[in-house]
């Protein structure tokens, strides 16, 4: 089972994966969010700076077909071990890769150079 970030996700949706990318996704079909990406994609539609929201099919069909890892203390807690700071969106995503034991799909730099998380 792979996490992925909400970038990755909607790049899956949207058919806008990088080669590398694409490779990880097939070879590992499982794939969980972190339930701050559902947040994450609400205010991004908000702001206006993507196009569609969760109410729109593909991303309402792709939701319901992935595992959604809730918010729990413990992710919270371990929020203290990492070994970067960013928005409160990136650290929990991160900290619920390291809670659940699984490699993050990430383009983000700052998540990718961490010595702490598994980075696909």
């Amino acid at each position: 089972m792979l996490n992925l970030d909400t970038h990755v996700l909607l790049f899956a949706i949207h058919g806008r994966l990088n080669t590398g990318e694409q490779r990880i996704l097939r070879r590992d079909q499982e794939w969980s969010i972190s339930a701050i990406v559902l947040w994450e994609i609400t205010k991004l539609h908000e702001k206006g700076r993507i196009p569609h929201g969760l109410d729109y099919e593909p991303i309402a069909s792709a939701i319901r077909a992935i595992t959604i890892w809730p918010i729990t203390s413990e992710i919270c807690l371990r929020i203290r071990s990492l070994d970067f700071q960013s928005d409160p969106v990136d650290e929990l995503i991160a900290a619920t890769s390291i809670i659940h034991k699984l490699p993050l799909v990430t383009r983000d730099e700052r998540l990718r150079s961490s010595k702490v998380i598994r980075c696909l």
